[in-house]
């Protein structure tokens, strides 16, 4: 997500902070005024890579496991060698490159968006980071980049908001495309403590068009390749959300002004309600951190800037991807 406003940070993937919960974002670490300020600190260079060659592990050791779903991830990492001899070093890898490689190019190209137009505009930024974690199902709590606040105006601003998602779906939507032409289709049968994942609409679709209407007792059995476009979709829907530094709380601000922090807030009223009817939990680490980091979105260098027809309808088709892309009950436990 872009953050312009709070020093820092939440999925489907994520984030989150990811998930989030597996949440992407742009961090601001100064106040309006630029010119009174000192520069934005930088990491040092070697961080960011450091990371990224550890995210890329975590992600290649869960893409090797938990892509299977009717497999505990605890037993999984507690028996990880004896589960690598059953299946075989082959296949551990080959499973583990095809969700690492495809999840890190979505994530990437999610931050890049963000940052290559934060350097079109000239607003200071930083590499992306990545943040890995093994000990969960997508392997990464997702990446930040860290982005002087106050500096863009509302076309810019736009901009940057909008290329991440945009960036990101470009490789999400056909991984996951691909992964549905290779699944293979399981009558279900869960073991005690494993889990499944939520379907978004999206994704409903490409599985009717590939595979036909399902039977209540079948499903559809992840390949690394879909995990991985499951995870962008995911990350990306949550980004989505309309709420404060999240992208769509910056794309819904830089498309109807002040009028998104009310829609803002009814959003998350709305949310907060639907789980506690419900007793549905899950997103609750996020709500407490969008409130925590603040649900309404501050006024950019200059709201008078016109966005333009082409910027609108864009602006607009990208929030309604959250329709189709995100997933009430992202993880299912049985």
């Amino acid at each position: 997500m872009v953050d312009a406003n709070n020093p820092q940070l939440p999925s489907d993937h994520v984030i989150i902070v990811q998930p989030s919960d597996y949440q992407t974002e742009v961090k601001n670490i100064s106040p309006r005024n630029p010119s009174s300020q000192p520069h934005m600190p930088k990491p040092q260079s070697k961080v960011p890579l450091v990371l990224f060659v550890l995210t890329c592990l975590s992600t290649f050791i869960v893409g090797g496991l938990s892509h299977n779903p009717f497999v505990p991830v605890p037993a999984q990492f507690a028996e990880l060698y004896r589960y690598i001899q059953e299946i075989g070093w082959e296949t551990f890898a080959f499973r583990g490159f095809c969700y690492a490689g495809p999840v890190m190019l979505i994530l990437l190209s999610h931050e890049m968006g963000h940052y290559l137009q934060s350097r079109r505009y000239g607003i200071p930024a930083t590499h992306p980071i990545f943040i890995p974690m093994p000990m969960s199902p997508f392997g990464t709590m997702g990446a930040v980049i860290l982005q002087r606040g106050g500096i863009a105006n509302r076309k810019q601003m736009f901009d940057i908001a909008v290329s991440g998602p945009l960036a990101g779906l470009v490789f999400a939507i056909p991984f996951a495309y691909w992964g549905t032409l290779n699944s293979t289709i399981s009558t279900t049968s869960h073991l005690a403590g494993s889990y499944s994942y939520g379907e978004p609409l999206i994704l409903k679709w490409m599985i009717t068009l590939v595979h036909g209407p399902l039977a209540e007792n079948q499903e559809v059995v992840l390949n690394p390749m879909l995990f991985a476009g499951w995870v962008g979709i995911f990350i990306t829907a949550l980004n989505l959300l309309p709420i404060g530094q999240l992208d769509g709380g910056h794309i819904l601000y830089m498309l109807i002004g002040k009028k998104a922090n009310f829609v803002a807030r009814l959003f998350l009223i709305t949310a907060i309600i639907y789980m506690t009817y419900n007793q549905e939990f899950g997103y609750s680490l996020l709500i407490l951190l969008l409130v925590f980091f603040g649900i309404t979105h501050p006024p950019t260098a200059d709201d008078s800037v016109p966005l333009g027809t082409t910027r609108i309808i864009i602006g607009w088709l990208t929030l309604a991807f959250f329709v189709i892309g995100f997933t009430v009950t992202p993880i299912i436990f049985h």
